[in-house]
């Protein structure tokens, strides 16, 4: 095999649409003289990231929580607040125009090589290709209403609240009306409630509305939190083996997770580090082998530690594979195109290594 700088349409082109995933196979015909040319794939890192965002607002009375509720810690002032509630590192393969090769096949056979949806080899000879286990991924979440934008937020409000304009005779309004929700609750489960609900469902309907009630009311004390969560994934193709803290992007507690040139927010960063570099196999006399003639080309891939940091502290880590930090090597094409026992080959779409090399399955 050669590698090459330009590409052409080379062999037949067929489009598959199979269970795993969509394919596209290339087939050695009398057209193309029996040569093949694919790309093999770089490496890109798939990091998503999950932040937490967070909006306090204070209540109404909160001048008044510890006096009438005890209530020490309420919130005082409007505040926004973020944070990386979570990290999941993955990589995927996209095809390298700098690792253009040539596999030439034995005249007369159509073997064939199958590539996946992003034109990355993955097989020779072969279409069952399963699709890669699905990464769990975090999903993005809405915040939930707080206690004050419910129906029982407006039953809770009495009269003589509406009609007071003093803040502090208000707070104190609010503050009896709780005292009477819990009493309320009280009678309802000791059985001296002279309005008991017909059964079970009925009776925790009622309490239902108590606690919502109650919850409102204090809320115009305690203040409220919204949490909602935001999900991104940023994709980055290593040009280096060494990656010192670059900035992959920002989180901003207003507008959650920003570029990395928007100042608004604090630094995500990427560090990465070789763990592992790959080496051509040996011969028996321990010298590197030599490259099959008119071979096929699959990488071996080098490993590297990735590491993501947030806030002055780590967030996840993880080993991955990186094509870019391994060799090229190559198998004798011919093993393709044995009358009597022609093999198939399954590769890793993320870095081109071999998967799997084994005679054709014969129907």
């Amino acid at each position: 095999m050669k590698k090459i700088l330009a590409i052409a349409a080379i062999g037949a082109l067929t489009l598959q649409g199979a269970q795993a995933q969509t394919t596209q196979r290339l087939t050695a015909n009398k057209a193309s003289e029996y040569a093949l040319i694919y790309s093999l794939p770089k490496t890109a890192l798939d990091i998503t990231v999950e932040a937490e965002l967070t909006e306090l607002e204070p209540g109404e009375f909160y001048n008044y929580a510890n006096r009438h509720l005890g209530i020490a810690d309420a919130i005082r002032r409007p505040d926004r607040k973020a944070t990386v509630r979570s990290v999941v590192i993955s990589t995927h393969g996209e095809p390298d125009a700098d690792e253009r090769w040539q596999v030439q096949f034995k005249s007369g056979t159509a073997p064939f090589i199958t590539l996946d949806e992003r034109g990355v080899p993955v097989g020779v000879n072969t279409d069952d290709i399963a699709a890669e286990s699905a990464v769990a991924l975090p999903v993005a979440r809405e915040a939930a209403p707080t206690p004050l934008e419910t129906e029982a937020a407006r039953q809770a409000v009495t009269q003589d609240m509406t009609r007071s304009s003093s803040v502090s005779k208000r707070a104190e309004l609010a503050a009896q009306r709780i005292f009477e929700l819990r009493e309320m609750r009280s009678d309802l489960l000791s059985g001296q409630s002279d309005n008991t609900p017909p059964d079970g469902k009925a009776m925790q309907l009622v309490l239902d509305n108590i606690a919502a009630q109650e919850a409102a009311l204090t809320a115009m004390f305690a203040g409220t939190e919204k949490t909602s969560t935001v999900v991104r994934t940023i994709s980055f193709v290593p040009d280096s083996a060494d990656v010192d803290r670059m900035v992959l992007a920002r989180i901003s507690p207003v507008d959650g997770i920003v570029t990395p040139d928007d100042l608004g927010g604090a630094p995500l960063t990427l560090s990465m580090r070789v763990s592992s570099a790959a080496s051509l196999p040996l011969t028996d006399k321990g010298e590197p082998k030599r490259f099959p003639k008119g071979g096929f080309a699959y990488n071996i891939p080098g490993e590297a530690i990735v590491e993501i940091s947030y806030d002055g502290e780590t967030v996840a880590t993880a080993t991955v594979q990186l094509a870019q930090l391994g060799v090229t090597f190559g198998i004798d094409p011919g093993v393709f195109t044995d009358k009597k026992a022609p093999s198939m080959l399954k590769l890793d779409p993320a870095t081109g290594a071999i998967r799997l090399l084994a005679p054709v399955e014969r129907p």
